[in-house]
């Protein structure tokens, strides 16, 4: 049997990606997925700090004989989150639903015609054109073209659950930073869910909890890991296949 180059490439490329992978999956074999251990959001990779447009800073100062000192928000401490490193719980509620039905059509037409008469027409049937042709009819071009398009779009995505979230950052207007991430673990199956985003203080409601729909530049991820996710997924081989293959 002969391996065309194509195929080769395609089947390198897949061990090469996938190598560590099966060795992992390889030395788990029977055993649970592993939970991600708990770790400083900060020291994670790919973390950035987030950089909002800040309105001009306000210089802070105490009135004479008074408690209070301008920029403050409330007057009486609570516990709600507020510092760099509080917990607060995020009510992560998403109901999506969208439709779309889009349809494209078109269709060309165009022809042209050439003949000659007269003088130039008899020389050019005598010199140029075989015995029989007319030149009042020398070229005759006609051109066709049509499309047709049709697209359909209908989504429905719903998700409900509670998710504790950490304050990494506070932003010089008084926002804050939240990042949480929830692990949970049935049988050999592990379902991960990550919260991030920006909230305003004022948005957090008295038993420390928030809407994500309060959340700005909302990152919501629900994924899950392990053997059920794995037979849901194409093999790596079938993937770089569906790469590389331009047809």
């Amino acid at each position: 049997m002969t391996i065309r180059p194509f195929l080769l490439v395609a089947l390198v490329g897949a061990l090469g990606l996938g190598g560590c992978g099966t060795a992992d999956k390889l030395k788990n074999v029977g055993k649970e997925p592993p939970l991600s251990p708990i770790e400083n959001p900060q020291a994670m990779p790919g973390y950035r700090p987030v950089q909002m447009p800040m309105p001009q800073p306000i210089p802070v100062h105490y009135n004479s004989n008074s408690l209070w000192r301008s920029g403050n928000r409330n007057f009486f401490k609570d516990q709600r989150a507020q510092n760099v490193g509080d917990i607060l719980t995020v009510k992560v509620a998403i109901t999506d639903k969208a439709e779309f039905d889009n349809a494209t059509e078109r269709t060309r037409s165009a022809g042209e015609d050439f003949g000659a008469g007269g003088v130039v027409g008899s020389v050019l049937s005598k010199v140029f054109l075989p015995k029989g042709v007319d030149s009042s009819a020398a070229v005759n071009m006609s051109t066709e073209s049509s499309h047709k398009g049709e697209g359909s779009v209908n989504r429905k995505e719903e998700l409900e659950t509670n998710v504790a979230a950490v304050v990494t950052q506070l932003l010089p207007n008084g926002n804050m930073v939240i990042e949480g991430r929830q692990e949970v673990r049935v049988n050999f199956e592990v379902r991960e869910l990550v919260v991030a985003g920006v909230v305003r203080p004022e948005d957090i409601a008295s038993d420390n909890t928030i809407e994500s729909s309060k959340i700005a530049e909302a990152r919501i991820a629900y994924g899950g890991r392990g053997q059920i996710t794995d037979v849901q997924q194409p093999r790596y081989g079938q993937q770089v296949y569906d790469i590389v293959m331009p047809f």
